[in-house]
């Protein structure tokens, strides 16, 4: 079982950046795939971002392509989300999930797909 601890969000301004880490331990961290999702006040977990065990498969929500960033340290069992141009509308609780199952690839946007969750770490955009 992989625990999974968020840390880095904050409260930024329109256009600024963030990066997010995931920090895994209790299991071999190549062995799951990382998804990164946020809850905004009043409404359904949304997928962010995805990244396959060894890295080699990324994929974003279209809302975020082009300014956020999926990657993974496997070497130092982490995941991270760089967040570029935030806007306003990022504003909500982020969190990092696990899995070990192997699925297509649509099936790593919905977050029911994952087993293990961090605590989630809020990132505030003001305008």
């Amino acid at each position: 079982q992989v625990q999974l601890v968020e840390s880095g969000g904050g409260l930024v301004q329109a256009g600024d950046s963030l990066r997010l880490s995931c920090a895994a331990s209790g299991g071999t961290f190549s062995d799951y795939a990382m998804g990164w999702f946020r809850q905004a006040p009043g409404k359904e977990r949304e997928f962010v971002g995805r990244i396959s065990g060894s890295g080699g498969i990324i994929d974003y929500a279209n809302s975020v392509k082009g300014r956020f960033t999926v990657t993974r340290d496997n070497a130092k069992n982490e995941a991270f989300l760089q967040m570029n141009n935030l806007k306003p509308e990022d504003t909500a609780e982020y969190y990092c999930a696990a899995t070990k199952k192997i699925l297509l690839g649509t099936f790593y946007r919905f977050h029911r797909t994952y087993d293990y969750w961090g605590q989630g770490t809020q990132v505030t955009v003001s305008s």
